[in-house]
């Protein structure tokens, strides 16, 4: 029979940063892990204090930004990398309007840490009225950090890789399979639809699109360009163009609107020719409120979901893994905004 602290169930952005919690305050665990393609494997690890179309910031965006830097320091000393890339978000302004809406925000004292007040232009792109730099932005080096996270979990027989049953769960007497367990972390995003503790939690999927291109005139500069979308370098001379919205579908299918809606996107600002080598999606687990989903079952009390990350997954996930650990080692209350309670409640 295995003992352990925690079992957190799931592979995204809010598992592993949850379990970076647990490796730092020393608690034993397993996770279970079916090494699939969610959403944050494939998603864009933009790290992004402001809200680009309105020129505006979030709640705790300074507290998040601060609290993952420190993570991933703490990170590094175990996986011996660190995953932030220091390439800032330069935003491509569409007209001179948007460009002095940019100037008047960056006096605001909610945005002159993220809004840097000097312009800057690119020979290479489309670009008449200029680029912003979003200070504070960077990206997460999105497949080392899974690669690297699972190997550290895996030569420390913390990984348990395969499906997690439900039926095997005898919440009861505190056991799953031959594993005695004190608390079990539900983070398995839009999976968690099968989940019969917490199959009603109110998520919406957002179907997201991005392509990888092979441009032919490389960006000097390494930055992340914004316009409608995201295009940063990778690896091997391609480049990331992403990524789309769309909360009305729900096939597992590559759908050709939002890939000419992309192709659309990067050649209003990239002049030269390009070649579509791929084309990838995922579902994002999203609320209507935009807040994550923290909390416990109602009755088995020491059962927890930690969903609904949305677009901002890095950012709210390692924030929050951390109110979820308070919360339950400590009893301190979640903030209102993020509660499961909030959906519960009797108004």
């Amino acid at each position: 029979m295995k003992i352990a602290d925690y079992l957190i169930v799931g592979d995204g952005y809010a598992a592993l940063f949850f379990a970076h919690r647990l490796i730092m305050e020393n608690k034993s665990f397993y996770l279970f892990s079916e090494n699939k393609q969610s959403a944050s494997r494939v998603s864009a690890g933009i790290i992004n204090p402001v809200v680009l179309k309105k020129f505006t910031t979030f709640w705790l965006a300074q507290e998040q930004i601060h609290d993952l830097q420190k993570t991933l320091s703490e990170m590094a000393e175990y996986t011996g990398r660190n995953y932030w890339i220091d390439e800032p978000i330069q935003r491509i302004f569409h007209n001179v309007e948007e460009r002095e809406l940019w100037q008047k925000k960056a006096t605001e004292e909610t945005l002159s840490g993220f809004l840097n007040p000097a312009f800057t232009s690119f020979d290479t792109i489309r670009n008449p009225f200029g680029t912003g730099k979003v200070d504070q932005s960077a990206r997460l080096d999105v497949f080392r950090f899974f690669h690297d996270f699972f190997n550290f979990l895996s030569e420390n027989d913390r990984l348990i890789p395969e499906q997690f049953d439900y039926n095997a769960l005898n919440p009861v007497q505190n056991q799953y399979k031959t594993i005695k367990y004190k608390n079990i972390v539900f983070c398995e995003g839009m999976g968690v639809v099968e989940n019969p503790f917490f199959k009603d939690i109110p998520l919406q999927p957002n179907k997201g699109h991005h392509l990888k291109v092979k441009i032919s005139k490389p960006i000097q500069t390494k930055v992340t360009l914004k316009k409608k979308h995201f295009l940063f370098p990778l690896e091997d001379d391609l480049y990331y163009y992403g990524g789309t919205y769309d909360r009305n579908q729900s096939h597992h299918d590559i759908d050709d609107t939002a890939r000419d809606q992309l192709i659309k996107g990067l050649e209003e600002f990239y002049p030269e020719p390009f070649e579509v080598v791929d084309v990838q999606f995922g579902f994002r687990p999203t609320v209507k409120d935009r807040r994550p989903i923290l909390g416990n079952h109602h009755e088995f009390r020491n059962l927890f979901v930690f969903n609904g990350l949305g677009a901002r997954g890095i950012l709210n996930g390692n924030y929050f893994a951390g109110e979820l650990f308070q919360l339950i080692e400590h009893g301190k209350p979640l903030p209102e905004e993020v509660s499961l309670e909030r959906f519960t409640q009797t108004k």
